[in-house]
């Protein structure tokens, strides 16, 4: 495969990679261009978060490699996947890298890209809807409202030295939603950092498996958030949305026209202010 750059043709560039979000787990929550770039894939690696159903979207011919993380164990190590973009990509095929939510959000596919870019492979990125907005949505929780909240950070909970990132104490002194991504295993960290600010009854949602049949959903406050997590055992992969918003959200009495046998399992704390 050749392509113009600069009006010039770079006979070293060869095959594409295309870095896909898939969604937040609904399989229906997928962007009508990411399924004409599933169609076209000759190999498509995908991560543990992405909802198996949209495999179908590929050809029968199409390579199909799981490279994600179960149960605290690796597949493939980033470098192996790497190889693999570049492996397949050299060889004149379309690689689709399929990951969960939006792949430029936590989702390294900014580092993949620069990887096959160095090796002269084209690439092309197509946006996903994130965990981080549509997990929330789907259980009435709005991320900005007028009066409660004018802006919001989303925050990763682990970083790569695998400590809770800087930024959730920053977060913590603003009146801003936060929603922490990967954070479960530094809950009582997090509610260390915003009881220190006078926070113990600000609202918790924690909400486990969003946006699929598998989804458990529980509200607290800073206070009693970990007696809920412990009780109901709620636990990765989640999200952890904190602020007033929780205490507003709003109660959907049809959540999905089209999958209404999805049931969500809700849980709530009797000390969070009525909504």
């Amino acid at each position: 495969m050749k392509i113009k750059i600069n009006g010039n043709v770079d006979k070293d560039r060869q095959g594409v990679l295309t870095v896909v979000g898939a969604g937040p787990g609904d399989p229906e929550l997928i962007t009508l261009k990411a399924i004409h770039a599933l169609h076209s894939a000759d190999v498509v690696l995908y991560d543990a978060l992405v909802n198996e159903e949209l495999l179908a979207y590929a050809p029968k011919h199409c390579e199909k490699i799981f490279v994600g993380k179960r149960k605290g164990c690796y597949t493939y190590q980033q470098a192996q996947i790497n190889e693999l973009i570049i492996d397949r990509a050299k060889s004149l095929k379309h690689v689709v890298r399929l990951k969960g939510g939006d792949p430029f959000i936590f989702g390294r596919g900014a580092e993949e890209i620069d990887e096959a870019q160095k090796h002269g492979i084209e690439t092309a990125v197509v946006p996903g809807i994130s965990s981080a907005l549509a997990v929330p949505a789907y259980q009435g929780i709005p991320l900005t409202k007028r009066g409660a909240a004018e802006s919001f950070w989303v925050i990763t909970g682990t970083t790569k030295s695998h400590k809770l990132s800087g930024d959730v104490q920053l977060a913590a002194q603003s009146n801003a939603t936060v929603v922490i991504l990967m954070g479960m295993s530094k809950l009582s960290e997090i509610v260390s950092i915003f009881a220190a600010q006078n926070k113990a009854n600000m609202p918790v949602a924690v909400i486990q498996n969003g946006t699929t049949i598998h989804e458990k959903f529980g509200i607290g406050t800073i206070d009693s958030i970990e007696h809920i997590v412990e009780d109901k055992n709620l636990s990765s992969p989640a999200i952890i949305v904190i602020g007033e918003v929780v205490a507003q959200r709003s109660f959907l009495s049809v959540k999905d026209r089209f999958l209404q046998n999805v049931q969500a399992e809700v849980y709530h704390d009797s000390n969070v202010r009525s909504w």
